[in-house]
């Protein structure tokens, strides 16, 4: 600090030294400090990007070879970058309670260079962070508060035979349609997960996977959307907001339309100042994208649909025959990025090799941009990995394997951003390759 030299009078010396400190002096206007302290909070803040040990266990849990050898020349790195190719798939949820602020700040703090919001409404209609409209007896702590008697199907425990076998399942659901924004606003995020053999609602809410963990459960922040807008301004990230479907009828409350909805997420990012380009509006829906590419096409040019047809017994990633609409006709509609799960958008050959799957091949053909979803989100991959390795489990075998997959899909598929639970695992592999 520069030292003041005191020349005039008692007060001016007090004020110098203060403002050479960042206070403000006893005379600086009132309202001129709250104007500055409101533009010091909007300021996106400089993120210093923090890793972990993650990519490094990774690292060292490959087979040897080529990507191996190219990935550990970059342990020595001091300094690590945000990359718009890491995307907090609903923050950082392989540890953080999902959709809260916490998650969110340690997703950017991982260098995630777009954090995920998925959009959906509550009992007044305002949009808030859930994964989907009815989970809220599985990731806060709503069974725990008298807001469970709001809850469209209370706790009910599971029952067991004589000897201990169980006949009926715990279950409970819990709806942001069920409540108030208000009343959603006094609950706290957990781990999602719930213990179906539970008796009491403190063994259904103890239900977290051995390979996470609830030790940042203690403040799970609930957000609201327009909030976390303002959050992933100061963060300094771009945003990719999901249109849930709702589990609700629509329109609801007789009124509220597909429409409403669609278009209020997007007043929501207008509202806040928020330039199209820094958002990736996301839906399950097709639908909803057409909506945004005809009545907001600046937010429609890089709006996502996100593809679920594996959900459907006649669709077959590798038969483009089962594929409707084609790759053609979903650009036709002026898509321009579509997003399956990772296991469609790749396959193995007759060496067990990885390679791009022929929905990938036709994907880019057809000019559509590719985002997928979602890394580690299957735990230990020891023994294939489970939903997300379907097409590829014969050949995963161990964690390192993330790696591998994540070398595949981004060179030979060609992907723009991949969702993960651990953004730092990402942003690591973005780095030593030099995606940005």
């Amino acid at each position: 600090m520069n030292k003041v030299k005191c020349t005039s009078s008692l007060l001016f010396c007090v004020c110098s030294i203060l403002s050479q400190v960042g206070i403000a002096s006893p005379t600086e206007h009132h309202g001129d400090s709250q104007l500055h302290e409101k533009q010091h909070q909007q300021q996106p803040r400089q993120q210093n990007v923090q890793l972990g040990p993650r990519p490094y266990y990774l690292l060292n849990d490959m087979q040897q070879g080529k990507l191996k050898t190219e990935l550990q020349k970059c342990t020595s790195r001091s300094k690590f970058k945000k990359t718009n190719f890491s995307i907090g798939h609903r923050g950082a949820a392989m540890q953080f309670p999902e959709h809260t602020r916490e998650s969110y700040e340690a997703a950017a703090r991982m260098g995630a260079g777009i954090v995920e919001c998925d959009v959906i409404f509550t009992q007044d209609k305002e949009l808030v962070c859930r994964h989907s409209q009815c989970d809220l007896h599985t990731t806060t702590n709503i069974l725990e508060t008298p807001l469970a008697a709001k809850c469209s199907a209370p706790f009910s425990p599971a029952t067991f035979d004589v000897g201990g076998n169980m006949i009926t399942a715990a279950t409970a659901q819990c709806c942001t349609s069920d409540i108030s924004l208000q009343e959603f606003k006094t609950l706290k995020g957990k781990m999602d997960a719930s213990n179906k053999a539970a008796t009491s609602v403190a063994e259904y809410l103890n239900g977290t996977a051995g390979w996470r963990t609830d030790l940042y459960t203690q403040n799970g922040t609930l957000m609201t959307h327009a909030e976390s807008i303002e959050l992933f301004k100061s963060l300094n990230v771009k945003m990719t907001p999901e249109l849930k479907t709702p589990s609700v009828e629509m329109p609801y409350q007789g009124t509220y339309t597909q429409q409403d909805y669609a278009q209020q997420m997007i007043n929501e990012y207008k509202e806040a100042g928020v330039s199209a380009d820094k958002v990736f509006a996301q839906s399950f829906n097709i639908e909803d994208v057409v909506y945004w590419i005809n009545y907001e096409p600046e937010f429609g040019q890089q709006a996502v649909y996100l593809d679920g047809r594996y959900d459907d017994p006649s669709f077959n990633f590798r038969d483009p025959a089962t594929w409707s609409p084609n790759m053609n006709e979903i650009a036709g509609m002026g898509i321009n990025i579509i997003a399956p799960p990772m296991w469609m958008l790749v396959d193995t050959d007759g060496s067990d090799n990885i390679v791009p799957s022929d929905y990938a091949i036709a994907a880019k053909a057809a000019n559509l941009e590719l985002i997928t979803w979602t890394l580690e989100r299957s735990g230990l991959l020891a023994n294939g990995g489970g939903w997300y390795y379907q097409s590829t489990t014969p050949v995963i075998n161990n964690d390192g394997d993330v790696y591998t997959l994540l070398d595949i899909l981004a060179k030979d598929v060609g992907i723009k951003g991949i969702f993960s639970d651990w953004p730092a695992t990402v942003t690591y592999y973005a780095n030593c390759k030099g995606i940005k």
